[in-house]
């Protein structure tokens, strides 16, 4: 069977999709980058927030139309759409076009699901509780270039009012420190040049395990591991999702200590008024993060900070949002994201009192980004004459390269433009930057 893939949301969900990809090739499969050739249409969908899941639907009815117009006989829907209204009754009444329905922890069962001609609809959500972590005996199919991602653990542990993710990922449970570095030594021997590290929660690792191995461990292990692997060149090393909470020293000295790990800290610290925090279920104060990004550039004068926040929470007053924009003209982040709360009836944020307008939490989300515009304009300006080693991704047009620094995370930051002719894409070079804009910088080859 010819199949294409769509995926929605995360990293997490990238690497689910690239796990599927990887079991239909290994059963014979073959994998097609055009809907309209494809036989079997999988979308991977998220479901996190509102907008995502109107967003996944509105996927799955295009996709549902090369029924008609391709050669389209089965649509599947797997991830966390799906698996967040599977106990919805009217699920199947919704979506009749959907051939079958895979929760998060059932992707193992994608070639099941692929090949099954008696059920229809079929329908499997195994408990996320009791997902195996990734089989290493096949190779996953790789959807991105140069970077691939790792998932260091599953689950979440964490009761943020505003989230869902224990229900649709399960409790944490971390992968074994092997595990982890097998898998990055398999994806440098197939060319990949960053290796990124994500989870729900990606500090929390190791809190699971009897002897609570942090997540220090980890970054010490896979940075020595590929140091001693690379051939010819070195590989990045990144992590994203931190907790404010789990992001201790010793992470920050491990970081420190190896140059092969960005030293880029993506720290989601949601709000920064100690009443909101408290509200959205975060074990965390204002003067804490204060402290925390503090420690962070005592430790690493050079160490670049992404966060996101959110607006418009319940009970969000005019003084706890004037809290975040001080906080965030005081730390000035070098990436910033802002996102407007997204209300759901099963959320424990749905109960909360004094709902904010959406056109005011609209407004602010407004007022943070222009802010932010700002100051990212200024963080690049400093850039300005300096030169950073680049990785080559692409090349959009003759002369034009779209690369990225070690401070600039795949998707969510800003690019570098290299102006250059004859470069290889996924190799590295060094760039002195000539140009700064609001979230982009460029430059030429030094």
């Amino acid at each position: 069977m010819i199949t294409f893939l769509e995926t929605l949301g995360c990293s997490r969900n990238q690497v689910d999709s690239e796990i599927m990809l990887g079991k239909l090739v290994g059963a014979g499969h073959m994998i097609t980058h055009d809907p309209t050739l494809a036989q079997v249409i999988i979308v991977n969908t998220c479901g996190f927030i509102s907008t995502a899941s109107d967003e996944a639907v509105d996927v799955i009815l295009e996709m549902a139309k090369f029924k008609e117009t391709g050669k389209c006989e089965k649509l599947i829907a797997t991830g966390c759409l799906a698996q967040r209204y599977k106990d919805d009754e009217n699920l199947v009444a919704t979506l009749p076009e959907v051939d079958a329905f895979l929760g998060t922890a059932a992707i193992d069962q994608i070639v099941e699901a692929v090949e099954n001609e008696e059920i229809k609809p079929l329908i499997l959500f195994p408990d996320p509780n009791k997902r195996p972590f990734q089989d290493l005996s096949f190779q996953r199919e790789l959807i991105t270039g140069s970077y691939a991602y790792i998932k260091v653990s599953e689950g979440c542990n964490r009761k943020c009012t505003y989230c869902i993710i224990p229900k649709l990922r399960g409790t944490q449970r971390s992968r074994p420190k092997y595990d982890i570095c097998k898998e990055a030594k398999d994806l440098v021997s197939r060319d990949v040049k960053e290796i990124i590290l994500t989870a729900e929660n990606t500090t929390d690792y190791g809190q699971d395990f009897q002897d609570k191995t942090g997540f220090e461990h980890v970054l010490t292990s896979l940075a020595d591991t590929l140091g001693k692997e690379r051939v010819r060149t070195h590989v990045w090393i990144r992590f994203l999702y931190t907790h404010p909470n789990s992001l201790t020293e010793p992470v920050m000295q491990a970081v420190k200590k190896h140059k092969n790990i960005c030293s880029y800290y993506d720290v989601p610290i949601q709000h920064a008024s100690s009443n909101i925090l408290k509200k959205m279920g975060r074990p965390y104060t204002n003067e804490d993060l204060y402290a925390l990004f503090k420690t962070i550039r005592k430790i690493d004068p050079e160490a670049v900070l992404r966060t996101t926040i959110i607006v418009g929470f319940p009970g969000e007053s005019e003084e706890d949002f004037n809290i975040v924009m001080k906080f965030i003209e005081d730390i000035r982040f070098d990436h910033l994201g802002v996102f407007t709360y997204s209300d759901s009836e099963d959320l424990k944020s749905h109960l909360l009192k004094d709902h904010i307008p959406y056109d005011i939490a609209e407004q602010r989300h407004d007022m943070i980004m222009a802010a932010q515009a700002k100051i990212s304009k200024t963080v690049n300006e400093k850039l300005l004459g300096k030169t950073f080693e680049v990785l080559v991704e692409e090349n959009p047009e003759p002369g034009v390269y779209i690369g990225r620094t070690m401070f600039q995370a795949p998707e969510v930051d800003g690019i570098t433009f290299i102006y250059a002719n004859g470069l290889e894409i996924g190799t590295m070079v060094n760039v002195r930057i000539t140009d700064a804009f609001e979230y982009d910088i460029a430059g030429e080859i030094a």
